[in-house]
């Protein structure tokens, strides 16, 4: 077995320190240098690399001061102030016209419906701003109106104070 060993080691061990050493030499080597031909298609585009090269370094240093120098690049137009004009006084008849109510923000969003005894019962689904109410009639809806009559498609709340009537529709 000692045999196998030492003829392993010498096939393996030998080629592998000849390379070794041809690899560690520091020996003298010539190396042939050929001149490189520059062709005419190479200058030109290296010409109009310079060109670019040129003109992109004049864009980095910008003789030309802005326009506004104020400018706030986060609004995309100012509001233009209007001269106040001087306004006539009202009329009569405009200054006793009696302001209007806005209407509530009640919205008609949907009607149940269940089959009674008297026939169907309607349920409504009135939404306000941050609130969902059920109606049926009767019922009172922000202290102010009294659900009068719910039909189908729409509602009619009555105004407790005033006896005015609101009717919302679905949309």
């Amino acid at each position: 077995m000692n045999v196998k060993r030492t003829a392993t080691l010498v096939l393996v061990g030998v080629p592998a320190a000849a390379w070794l050493y041809a690899a560690a030499t520091s020996g003298v080597r010539r190396e042939i240098v050929v001149p490189l031909e520059r062709s005419s298609a190479m200058d030109v585009t290296s010409a109009a690399l310079a060109t670019e090269v040129a003109r992109l370094h004049e864009r980095l240093r910008p003789e030309a001061t802005p326009s506004q120098p104020g400018r706030n690049l986060f609004v995309f137009t100012r509001a233009r102030v209007k001269p106040m004009e001087a306004a006539a006084p009202p009329a009569l008849s405009e200054a006793a016209a009696v302001p209007v109510a806005a209407p509530p923000p009640f919205k008609l969003i949907g009607i149940a419906e269940d089959t009674g005894p008297e026939g169907p019962v309607r349920t409504a689904i009135v939404s306000v701003p941050g609130q969902v109410f059920l109606l049926k009639e009767g019922d009172t809806l922000a202290i102010r109106y009294r659900v009068a009559k719910i039909s189908a498609d729409v509602i009619e709340l009555t105004d407790v104070s005033g006896g005015s009537t609101l009717r919302l529709a679905l949309r």
